[in-house]
């Protein structure tokens, strides 16, 4: 493993968390593969300068994240070099994207509530008067979560969005439940960030770690939008890409 060891000690980053993602960045760029056992406590801490408490710190982040494993006995490995690709194009089907990339993928919803909309809210589902349903909700992929989502809802167009989507995971099957067959992405707006107290517990993040965010408006065929959400993708495990979708 190379590195380019640049630990700036003032920066306001804590540095175990500068070694951390040194370490996840030569992963990303394919310096190490899946599998390969990384060195042992003291290189690294001679490597980047630092006492192996640091290191120990760095490693046990990136283990809790799941971009390394520990063995007992064996020392600590690579987990998963790949990242999965989250393709946005005109359809964006969350389990269609990665069904060719994992074995098995579920939506869970993790909270709702009925409430007034904020005006950005409001503007891009277009709406001049009524209320919102907002659900917060976790994606996993092969068990592992990778996203976690806050959507609002028009509630005149989907009133039982709630028990639909707790019922089977999936917005599009509680779309089609409130007679929406089908629906487009009309926009989407990536960003990315730190994530916060709650991205970093669902996701099983440690602190410090980055999310990217897409925030996307889907309309139905007639254009008339349906949903508006913001989506945070760990960063470490999912890259996304633009795109048209096959289906």
């Amino acid at each position: 493993m190379r590195s380019s060891h640049l630990i700036t000690r003032n920066s306001g980053v804590a540095v175990w968390r500068q070694i951390a993602d040194q370490i996840r960045g030569d992963i990303s760029a394919g310096k190490m593969a899946s599998g390969v056992r990384m060195p042992p406590e003291i290189e690294l801490a001679t490597r980047f300068a630092v006492n192996r408490h640091t290191i120990r710190s760095a490693i046990a982040a990136l283990t809790k994240e799941g971009v390394l494993r520990a063995e007992q006995g064996r020392g600590t490995f690579v987990a998963n070099a790949k990242k999965l690709t989250y393709r946005i194009g005109e359809r964006t089907r969350f389990s269609e994207i990665l069904s060719t990339q994992v074995r098995e993928t579920k939506g869970v919803l993790l909270g709702s509530n009925v409430e007034e909309p904020t005006a950005e809210i409001a503007a891009a589902l277009g709406m001049q008067s009524g209320t919102v349903i907002k659900i917060d909700t976790m994606h996993t992929a092969d068990g592992n979560p990778i996203s976690c989502a806050t959507s609002w809802f028009d509630a005149s167009r989907v009133p039982n969005i709630i028990q639909d989507y707790s019922a089977s995971g999936s917005v599009t099957a509680a779309f089609k439940q409130a007679g929406i067959e089908d629906y487009l992405r009309k926009s989407t707006i990536i960003g990315a960030r730190h994530a916060d107290a709650e991205d970093l517990r669902h996701l099983q993040l440690s602190p410090g770690a980055i999310v990217l965010v897409a925030t996307a408006i889907n309309v139905d065929m007639d254009g008339h939008p349906v949903e508006y959400a913001k989506t945070r993708f760990a960063a470490d495990r999912m890259e996304i890409a633009i795109g048209n979708n096959k289906t």
